[in-house]
């Protein structure tokens, strides 16, 4: 179905749940460049088509499909024919436990997750999209805790895991250091020999592991990693031309591209929230 008027997006905080962040978007023609985040990714598609893919997998989704990410995982976003409108919020682990262990009243020793990043549940999808306005409209706290953490609850039940360690191999214990140096020095700039020496292997073959591995080639990683701190930042109220020099970006004009498109809204809208 096409999407009338204009591309919009609407950002916030709900202090209800940690400062949880939210979002309801609708996108004609916006971009996500490959990105992850420190949370877990949870929403649905209102309307219209988005292409994305996830862990080597291309897939189109509509709706009555639902986002369940975990953290950590590389993903990225097109529109789909005429664009598409969605919502999404992004729990941390702990909160995520937290909603977990007061629906049950049971401890949740170990760490969530989902085996299965988009799936349709059309039932699913519209008590998602019914909590979410909930928080959006600003309705009492009562309220608006009672539904997400009744949907969240519903949703892990149905299709949610815990993470089970993989097992460590060579070259994956080689593009976890190199990972791990990156991580630990984003706001450096870091060139391709030197990564390459951190790991153990030749550059091409460095930039073959962590594509295997990570689902996103060394730079395009350093890029998310700068983005994700750059949030942090933001958060606190720095302003977007300091965020950008800490975080080992060019200039802000540079910063404010990449940042866009990782998140869908520029810095300063981020930072306004």
């Amino acid at each position: 179905m096409p999407l009338a008027g204009a591309e919009r997006t609407r950002f916030w905080r709900d202090r209800r749940f940690r400062n949880m962040e939210c979002l309801s978007a609708s996108f004609l023609t916006h971009e996500y460049a490959p990105h992850a985040h420190d949370t877990f990714s949870i929403g649905a598609i209102e309307s219209g088509t988005q292409i994305a893919t996830m862990k080597g997998v291309r897939e189109e989704t509509g709706a009555g499909d639902l986002y369940l990410i975990d953290p950590g995982v590389v993903h990225d976003g097109v529109p789909g024919g005429e664009g598409y409108r969605y919502r999404m919020i992004y729990p941390d682990t702990k909160l995520f436990v937290d909603i977990l262990e007061d629906v049950t009243g049971k401890a949740f020793n170990a760490t969530p997750s989902f085996p299965k990043e988009l799936l349709n549940d059309p039932e699913m999808a519209a008590a998602f999209h019914a909590a979410h306005r909930v928080l959006e409209s600003g309705a009492g706290a009562l309220e608006s805790e009672e539904g997400m953490f009744r949907v969240l609850a519903a949703i892990f039940q149905r299709y949610g895991s815990t993470i089970v360690t993989p097992v460590d191999t060579k070259e994956r214990s080689a593009v976890g250091r190199a990972r791990d140096y990156l991580t630990d020095n984003f706001d450096s700039d870091i060139g391709l020999d030197e990564l390459a020496a951190v790991a153990g292997l030749s550059r091409a073959h460095l930039i073959r592991a962590f594509r295997r591995e990570y689902h996103i080639t060394p730079h395009a990683f350093l890029t998310d990693k700068r983005v994700r701190e750059a949030r942090k930042l933001l958060r606190d109220g720095k302003a977007p031309a300091d965020v950008a020099i800490q975080c080992g970006f060019a200039d802000q004009a540079h910063f404010t591209r990449h940042f866009k498109a990782r998140t869908g809204v520029t810095p300063g809208q981020y930072r306004a929230r």
